[in-house]
Parts: structure tokens; C-alpha cells; sequence
């Protein structure tokens, strides 16, 4: 221990100390190029034009998933943390935001060093693989992301450079000795008291080895009345509540300076007034937020990127690396004279039929994997409806199958197929009414609008498993509709009764149409399909706002498409085996991609 001070390592990411983090976009990023503009809040704001006349966009809604660590393939944790990252930008540009979607991959550090070395690649092609199988998992799910930042890049070790530099004419980072034990798996000195038995990590559950180092220290204690002033100026500034709770409780405890420097570890970034030691790879990452603001080609420099639209909105976290982001980021950013985020949201972690997910186990759960079998938008639905937002979360392969085959391919599909069936059987796929004649006295109507509104507050509040819950009540009370009216009744019986059906359906449509757009946010892929289905082009459906969800949308005479299913019922392995049994029965052959029948 260095005399005077007592000194305390980074802690470690709970689940992730093997992944950074918890833990989806087009396969290209949103571009982003703007001139800019001052705006409020001491941001500054982006501009469609470099006019002076021009009216600037509104303020950016800066959005970000953490940096992802490198030293192994996306799990299903880091998976989670941006398809939920994703609705929540998918909603804000419905509300006409100007989001900026960050995401990317923490590539520095011991532990990237070995895992280069155990697949026999040097750490720059270790981290291009691995940071590339981020890109394409995030493309699978539609991670509509607008920046992807790599700390390897030039542009974000030039504003660490000058943001270490800023912190160090403050005063705030000074050299000492320490010693202690150290556990290479977090890259993190531990507190011998946290320690298991035998001084093992109680994550990686392997012994911490001996380290003396003479390193560089970041002055946290310093922030301490700060951080308590800002916790209780801004209850928001961790979320959920109980989260809060926790970061209240550590800073009460007092904090302790920790070190920001490495002299044994050589792949990093150079300490500017020291180049034998390299940056601490959490100092380094955290700068990942603010360096993604840069775009391609500019000149690299802190302020530049700050203008660009710092701070940050949001900042979605497993709640593993809570203490890095509600404390010893907002220090950071004090001690540089920069704005602190507007909110630090910290989610749970996810398990698998009851129990923690681990290769020893044999019970890990694979993102591609769920993909391929059952496309993104039923992993992003499941997950974003049953993992209530903030809390641990269960993934079980029966409910899945189950949750989905209700909700999006009976509850949805079934009565866009049904109902576009019945239009074309009746009315040539044609609309004999516009929506908002067909609603008459409104009762259906109302109850519509009253549920998007209650989805539009809940998408507002972070409340994406409510969110997806209301878009669902939708749905139901279009099947209860159209079930007690019986429009194929009402045809047959012609006149006045098949106007009424014609109207029926006219309602049932517009009920799609909603459904539709408030359900975009979570299936993006989904809501194309039966929004074109309805009639319109892939273009309409690109600009989309909210304003949209209002009654009115669909016209007398606009053709629908020919009924389709929109989504696809999982079919389990029983049932499989039973309809293969009686289609080798009848002498029948088995059509159907394995696991996947139409609704």
C-alpha cells in the first residue's frame, strides 16, 4: 500500500469480468454529418445545414450500450442490452428525435492480450474478428445503431489522450506504489476481504496473484460530496430506484482513490507523460461514449466531440457495471469539466430455466443461434416482453416457443391474415370505406387511441415489457371484435349487413395499421411486413412518426395485398414428429423448413 492513501482496484463486472459487459440497425450505421449548432442545456446541436438560416434539428437524444469486451463472441447478455438499446431509439425517432444510437467494442487491456494469444492471432486481428462478430450479430437483429466506436481507433486514443491530460492539470491524477492481489480475469486489484477462499475472485472463482505495481491514481475521494450532491439534485440520474439505492449505499461508504494505469501490460494506450505504462482499460472505455461522437475524416479532439452532442442521454448498462458508470464516470467528468450523463439505467441479468448461464454448465444460450432458428424479431419480442425492464430476466425454450406462437403469430398474424382473407373474398382487397368512417360513433375507436397513448407513456418510461403488453391488448380487442361481429356472417346476409362488415373489416385493418407502428420499436421487421400488406411502400414505412398511431390512416378505395402470413408459428419437435407420422400415414411428405410452419 502507498503511504497516506489506501488504494483500491477497479471492481470487477459480476457476469461479465469474461465479457465486458451484459449484454442490436441495418448492417450500416445511421450516417450522421452535421454542422453545428448551439442549443440548450449546454449541449451543441446538430444542424441539417451549415446555413446560418437553417433551423437546427432539435436536441440529440445521445443513447449508448456499453462497449462490448473483445475477449470472446457476443453472448446472449450483450445481445439483450442492445435490443432493448434499439427499441428505445426505434420509439425516440417515432417521436422525431435526433438520436444518436452508440454502440461498439472495449478492445484494450491484459485480458485481450491473452485471449489473442490462446487463438493464435496478435491482439489487432484478435479484435478486428471479434469486434467484426459483433457488427454482423447486431446486423441479424436489426440494431439500427448510428455509431459504432472501437477503442482501437485513432480519433478515441486522441481524445483520451487529452481528456487524461485535462484530468491532470486538475490536479486529480498522481504516481504511488501499490501492491495487492490481483485478479487478471477482471483486471482489477481486489480487497482481500471480497475474496474467497484460498484468495480466489468470487466471480471467476480462480486465485488472484501477487502484484506490486507503481502506477498512476485517479483522486475519486475527492468527488465524494459531489457525487452525494448530484444523487440527490437528480434521483434520475440512476434508474432504476433500487439501482440508486446501491450507488447511494457505496459512496456513503466512502470512496477511495483507484488506480488508472498499468506498467505490465503492453497492449493499451501510452499514458501521455509516461509511455511505459498504458492507460487502465476501464479509464480508456469510458471515453468510448464521447470519442463516438467524432465523425470519419474530422479532426480528433475532445471538444469536437463534446459539440457534437454530449452529454449523453442515456446510458443502458448491465447492472454488473453500475459502479463504473454512477461513479467513477461522473468523477471523471467533473474533474475534466464536462457534463455528466442525464441517466445511468442499469437492467438485469438473464438465466436460463432457472440457472445461471456458464460453459461449464453446458446451459450457454447463443444469440445466432436463436436467430437462425427462430428469426430476430421473435428473439427481440420475447425478450423485450418477458424480461421486465431493470430486473433479472429467465429464458426458457418452452415458454419462448410459446409466448411467440400466441402473441405474434395468433394474437397478430392470425387476424391480419384472417381479416385480409375476408377482404378479398368479399371486397376484392379493396377498402369500401376510409377508417375514420368506419368508426362511426367511436367506441372502438376510443378504446384504440386510449391504449396507444398508455403505450406511448410506458415506451416514454423505459417500461418496454408494459409497452409490448399494451400493443398486445390492442390485438386483442381486435380478435374480440371481429369475433362478435362476425363479419362473414354479415356478408352472406347482403344489404345493410354487408355494408356493416365491409366497415368491419375497414376497422380491423386500421387496428393492424396502429399495431403496426407502436409495435416497431421491438419488430421493426414484423411491422414492414404488415404494414406493406396493408397497402403501403417500404418508404412510407421508413418515415413513420407517432403522429401516425392517430386514427385515420387507411382510405376508401387503397388496395390491400394479398393475405399472407406475416409470421411464422414455432412448431416444436412433438408436434414435428406427430404431423410427420400423419403425413407418412397418408403417403404425405413433410413441406416445411424444420422448425418453422406458417399460422
Amino acid at each position: 500500500m502507498a503511504a497516506g492513501r489506501a488504494f483500491l482496484g477497479a471492481p470487477c463486472s459480476s457476469l461479465a469480468a469474461g465479457a465486458r459487459c451484459l449484454a442490436f440497425a441495418s448492417p450500416l450505421p445511421r450516417n450522421l454529418t452535421p454542422a453545428l449548432r448551439c442549443g440548450v442545456r449546454g449541449r451543441c446541436i446538430a444542424s441539417a445545414s451549415s446555413s446560418p438560416d437553417s433551423p437546427p434539428l432539435p436536441e440529440p437524444y445521445v443513447l449508448t450500450t456499453p462497449l462490448y469486451y473483445v475477449n470472446a463472441p457476443p453472448h446472449m447478455g450483450s445481445a439483450y442490452t442492445t435490443i432493448a438499446a434499439d427499441a428505445i431509439a426505434r420509439f425516440q425517432r417515432l417521436l422525431e428525435k435526433n438520436v444518436i444510437f452508440i454502440t461498439g467494442t472495449d478492445e484494450h487491456g491484459e485480458k485481450i492480450s491473452a485471449s489473442a494469444e490462446a487463438s493464435g492471432r496478435n491482439p489487432k486481428e484478435h479484435c478486428d474478428a471479434i469486434s467484426s462478430s459483433y457488427r454482423t450479430l447486431w446486423a441479424d437483429l436489426d440494431i439500427e445503431y448510428d455509431k459504432f466506436i472501437r477503442t482501437t481507433d485513432r480519433k478515441h486514443e486522441a481524445v483520451v489522450n487529452e481528456f487524461y491530460s485535462r484530468v491532470l492539470n486538475n490536479g486529480d491524477i498522481y504516481r504511488a506504489d501499490y501492491e495487492g492481489l490481483y485478479c487478471v480475469s477482471c483486471e482489477e486489484y481486489k480487497d482481500e476481504k471480497e475474496l474467497l477462499e484460498n484468495n480466489c475472485c468470487p466471480v471467476h472463482l480462480k486465485p488472484c496473484v501477487e502484484r506490486k505495481e507503481d502506477n498512476y491514481f485517479f483522486a475519486l475521494s475527492k468527488y465524494q460530496h459531489k457525487l452525494e450532491e448530484l444523487l440527490t439534485r437528480n434521483p434520475d440520474f440512476v434508474r432504476p430506484s433500487y439501482r440508486l439505492n446501491e450507488v447511494q449505499g457505496w459512496i456513503k461508504s466512502g470512496l477511495r482513490d483507484f488506480s488508472i494505469s498499468r506498467a505490465s501490460v503492453e497492449w493499451g494506450i501510452p499514458v501521455p507523460n509516461d509511455t511505459k505504462q498504458t492507460i487502465y482499460v476501464w479509464f480508456d472505455a469510458l471515453l468510448g461514449y464521447i470519442s463516438a461522437l467524432l465523425d470519419d475524416g474530422e479532426q480528433a479532439s475532445l471538444q469536437q466531440a463534446v459539440d457534437h452532442g454530449w452529454p449523453a442521454s442515456l446510458h443502458l448498462i448491465g447492472k454488473d457495471i453500475l459502479r463504473f458508470h454512477a461513479v467513477y464516470w461522473p468523477a471523471m467528468l467533473m474533474s475534466a469539466g464536462l457534463s455528466v450523463p442525464d441517466t445511468v439505467f442499469g437492467h438485469g441479468f438473464l438465466t436460463k430455466d432457472g440457472m445461471k448461464m456458464g460453459k461449464s454448465l453446458g446451459n450457454t444460450l447463443e444469440p445466432k443461434d436463436l436467430v437462425e432458428r427462430f428469426g430476430a424479431d421473435a428473439v427481440r419480442y420475447f425478450f423485450l416482453r418477458e424480461v421486465e425492464f431493470g430486473n433479472d430476466g429467465d429464458y426458457s425454450e418452452e415458454r419462448f416457443i410459446n409466448i411467440v406462437n400466441a402473441h405474434l403469430a395468433n394474437t397478430i398474424g392470425n387476424l391480419l391474415n384472417r381479416t385480409l382473407g375476408l377482404l378479398k373474398k368479399n371486397c376484392k382487397s379493396v377498402l369500401a370505406f376510409d377508417s375514420i368512417a368506419a368508426a362511426d360513433g367511436g367506441l372502438f375507436r376510443n378504446k384504440i387511441e386510449n391504449l396507444v397513448d398508455k403505450a406511448k407513456h410506458q415506451y416514454e418510461n423505459l417500461l418496454l415489457s408494459s409497452a409490448c403488453e399494451t400493443v398486445l391488448e390492442i390485438g386483442d380487442l381486435g380478435n374480440l371484435y371481429i369475433d362478435e361481429q362476425a363479419p362473414w356472417s354479415c356478408f352472406k346476409q347482403g344489404g345493410e349487413s354487408a355494408e356493416k362488415a365491409a366497415k368491419d373489416l375497414v376497422l380491423i385493418l386500421e387496428t393492424m395499421r396502429i399495431i403496426a407502428i407502436t409495435l416497431s420499436p421491438i419488430t421493426p421487421s414484423l411491422s414492414l411486413r404488415i404494414y406493406t400488406q396493408l397497402g403501403f411502400t417500404e418508404d412510407q414505412f421508413r418515415v413513420l412518426r407517432w403522429e401516425d398511431t392517430k386514427w385515420g390512416g387507411l382510405k376508401a378505395g387503397q388496395v390491400m395485398s394479398e393475405p399472407k402470413p406475416v409470421f411464422a408459428r414455432i412448431e416444436t419437435e412433438v408436434e414435428e414428429e406427430a404431423q410427420t407420422s400423419s403425413k407418412a400415414a397418408k403417403g404425405g411428405k413433410k413441406a416445411r423448413r424444420k422448425g418453422l410452419v406458417e399460422a
